[in-house]
């Protein structure tokens, strides 16, 4: 009879022990051989007609060592169940305590050594001890306004064709390739269009007075440098930041001058289409609400940052490391060597954390999403896409429905989602939460999240 043992290996980190009786595999072996004899197909034999013999010689040894294993994975979950045990990934094969080699002429009592990561527990003193966060009001100016209202004259604006570069805001069309010194082409070419002002500022200055047809060879890394350059190589160069040094060719097609919009009623429509405005201020008073929106919203994702990255750090949580470094090693599709593991073991056990606290946040608190509220959100958000307020415009909404019932992606996509809104809400009555006033420049100069709770 199959027997399983366990003893510890280091902190939060066991090896079990499976004991096989050669009596725990081997009616099991027997069962499936005959199976296989049932269904084998062999040139010159009739289905389910080929000797037993034949199956046992043919298949029987791969037969066999499966079986064995698969007692054994089956008396290990058996032991993990009744242990209620709660582990990381799956167990593994123990290194250098594989079993003899198994052999169906000499089948044998075996033993197999399996590890395991066992899940910690622990508190969270942050909301034990309801931290300190602040929740930031983003304070909009009337250059904000200004500034918002400009970039939709300018979005629903007319592009008007010119001669020349002359200023940031005319629009480019170009392509840009690989090519020598002397601009002679040595590699494909990739096209562009994008405001004057979206390239680095050197290049800019030798665009202005340039025309349709007109060429320019450069290296990116004397026209630009730091993050500036490494946003021009990957777009719109879309070249690795070793090709920096190379040259490359950018070819004028068309130079545009971006008309903006007036302000007129034809453009309140445009922006807001199912709404009436007829006058400039009322018009200036939506796009303050939407701001506002969007600015709460900009605001809410910092809280919930805040709270990711303060619960992450400042709760005291064991982990099996080693067994955590030899899964990632070998558990996944790929093997991964020494230094990617190193090198990727931070920000997996960040993520790792966060997974940990806010499983025990949700299992602890009862939160929970049900199948009625992932259809009402799925249904809430196909209607708005459509500009719709209900369902009664929309016959199709049933048969839609239907589908989306057999999209697992989309439902657990949504539940996922609406599990860790759920989740921030609890969290935003856990903590001491102050309401601060800010402009816009200082908003957005605050610290990282990370950064500020980074420990290491």
């Amino acid at each position: 009879m199959a027997t399983v043992t366990r003893e510890n290996i280091s902190t939060l980190h066991d090896k079990i022990t499976v004991k096989l009786a050669k009596e725990d595999y081997l009616p099991s072996f027997e069962k499936t051989l005959k199976q296989y004899a049932k269904t084998a197909n062999v040139p010159g034999f009739r289905k389910g007609m080929v000797p037993t013999g034949m199956v046992r010689k043919m298949f029987g040894q791969s037969v066999f060592s499966e079986e064995v294993l698969r007692s054994a994975g089956r008396e290990l979950e058996q032991y993990l169940g009744a242990e209620k045990l709660a582990i990381f990934a799956q167990p593994m094969l123990l290194p250098n305590e594989q079993p003899h080699k198994l052999d169906m002429n000499s089948p044998a009592d075996v033993d197999f050594a399996f590890e395991i990561g066992l899940k910690p527990d622990f508190e969270i003193p942050a909301i034990a001890s309801k931290a300190k966060l602040s929740q930031y009001k983003i304070a909009l100016s009337d250059k904000m306004l200004e500034d918002e209202i400009e970039r939709i004259k300018r979005r629903y604006g007319k592009v008007e064709d010119q001669v020349a570069v002359i200023g940031k805001d005319d629009i480019l069309y170009s392509t840009f390739e690989p090519c020598d010194a002397e601009g002679n082409p040595t590699g494909d070419k990739v096209e562009d269009t994008a405001l004057v002002e979206k390239v680095p500022a050197k290049l800019q200055e030798m665009l202005m007075g340039k025309k349709a047809e007109d060429t320019i060879v450069f290296r990116p890394v004397d026209i630009a440098e730091g993050a500036e350059l490494q946003s021009f190589m990957k777009d719109p160069l879309k070249q690795p930041a070793e090709a920096a040094e190379q040259h490359f060719k950018l070819t004028i097609t068309k130079v545009g001058l971006l008309v903006p919009r007036e302000l007129d009623i034809e453009l309140f429509s445009q922006v807001f289409p199912n709404e009436v405005i007829t006058t400039e201020a009322d018009f200036k008073e939506r796009i303050r609400t939407e701001l506002g929106k969007e600015y709460d919203r900009i605001s809410r994702e910092r809280l919930q940052n805040e709270m990711y990255e303060l619960l992450v750090h400042t709760t005291p949580v064991q982990l099996p490391e080693s067994f955590l470094k030899r899964w990632m090693r070998e558990g996944g599709e790929k093997p991964k060597s020494e230094g990617e593991v190193e090198q990727e073991f931070p920000g997996f056990v960040h993520q790792l954390l966060w997974t940990l606290i806010s499983d025990k946040l949700i299992i602890d608190n009862k939160i929970e999403v049900t199948l009625e509220e992932v259809n009402a959100d799925i249904k809430t958000r196909v209607l708005a896409y459509f500009g719709m307020e209900t369902d009664e415009d929309a016959p199709w909404m049933e048969g839609y429905m239907a589908k989306v019932a057999k999209d697992q992606k989309t439902l657990d996509e949504t539940y996922r989602r609406l599990l860790f809104d759920k989740l921030f809400l609890f969290l935003g009555t856990q903590f001491t939460i102050e309401q601060k006033e800010v402009g816009e420049e200082e908003f957005f100069k605050l610290p990282d999240p990370h950064a500020a709770h980074h420990q290491h």
